[in-house]
């Protein structure tokens, strides 16, 4: 009589993230606590601290110009810091978690021959990093989602209340305000593990993943205000009318219409020379209404990016570890 002994792909993939989330359990600690802190921070901006901050300010304008008139500065500051430094946070979240993935989650494994060990029980390395990838990438998604709402209610709570609120287009808050923070934070994921992948190496995977997402953020940065169509509103030349929006672009219309940079003078008589010949003022930007659009088509970009990065990461362990098909069932006899 014969038996067949094998670990199903079934069973075996639940004892993959069981022994994922218990080998990088500091880390899930750390981030929970991280998350719970922050969450904690902007409810009290939402409640409490904006609260007190819109009295400071209603107490400030009320004051005018009288000198010896009093008011809660103390409030005010202190609801400027603490948004400063929850929004600060929550965009250094994807380099937090490319260092993490480059470190431990690829490069310390592959450097301390954990990953190998895995592969010899029964584990393919495509399922090893299916599970190293999609698990944390279930988390981040949650807790970044949680805590983009809730940053978008603190600052919503804060518009025309508060006169130092951040404006929309502010890039800190209009990142930390939708699902673009969670998409670069996926994207930081895959770039991490990537540079785990090829550079198998602890700290070097660290600084890599960090920098590949750095360069991300910058692409961001450069492509946001080209992803979906901007307005245009001209003026005439005399009049300087500020753009309430993500400005694009600025400059003068000529008499056949077209649109040029503003020319430079330093002088009245050399500025009226100039600007002779041009009938108006032009400005390209993004109005309020567009803050959705460009939170979608950005992080759509940043998806699209992530896919990439996942792709080079099978491939490249695909080059390092041959096919990635699970190993043959053993027979035993008995």
């Amino acid at each position: 009589m014969s038996a067949l002994t094998l670990t199903t792909p079934s069973a075996e993939r639940p004892r993959q993230t069981r022994w994922l989330l218990r080998l990088h359990r500091p880390a899930l600690c750390a981030w929970g606590a991280l998350a719970v802190v922050l969450a904690a921070l902007l409810l009290a901006l939402a409640g409490p601290l904006v609260n007190a901050a819109a009295d400071g300010w209603r107490q400030y304008r009320a004051c005018g110009m009288n000198p010896r008139c009093s008011y809660d500065q103390a409030a005010i500051m202190r609801y400027k810091d603490y948004y400063n430094y929850a929004t600060i946070a929550l965009n250094l979240l994807p380099f937090v978690v490319a260092a993490w993935a480059g470190a431990a989650l690829t490069g310390r494994e592959l450097e301390s021959g954990t990953a190998r060990l895995a592969w010899t029980q029964a584990a393919s390395p495509a399922r090893w990093l299916t599970v190293r990838l999609a698990v944390p990438a279930l988390g981040l998604v949650v807790t970044t989602g949680l805590l983009s709402r809730l940053h978008h209610l603190a600052w919503a709570a804060g518009v025309h209340r508060v006169d130092s609120a951040k404006e929309w287009y502010d890039r800190y808050t209009f990142h930390a305000n939708g699902p673009t923070l969670a998409a670069l934070t996926l994207a930081g994921l895959a770039a991490g593990a990537l540079a785990g992948l090829l550079v198998r190496r602890t700290l070097p995977a660290l600084v890599v993943g960090v920098l590949v997402t750095g360069g991300l953020r910058a692409m961001t940065e450069l492509a946001l205000p080209h992803l979906w169509p901007a307005v245009t509103r001209t003026g005439s030349v005399d009049r300087f009318v500020p753009v309430d929006g993500l400005e694009v672009d600025q400059g003068m219309v000529t008499r056949g219409g077209a649109h040029v940079p503003a020319p430079s003078c330093d002088s009245t008589a050399g500025c009226d020379a100039a600007y002779k010949d041009f009938t108006g003022r032009y400005d390209v930007f993004h109005p309020a209404s567009h803050f959705w659009p460009l939170q979608l088509t950005t992080s759509a970009l940043l998806l699209a990016v992530t896919a990439l990065l996942v792709t080079a990461c099978f491939l490249t362990l695909r080059r390092q570890t041959g096919a990635l098909r699970p190993p043959k069932p053993a027979r035993t006899a008995a």
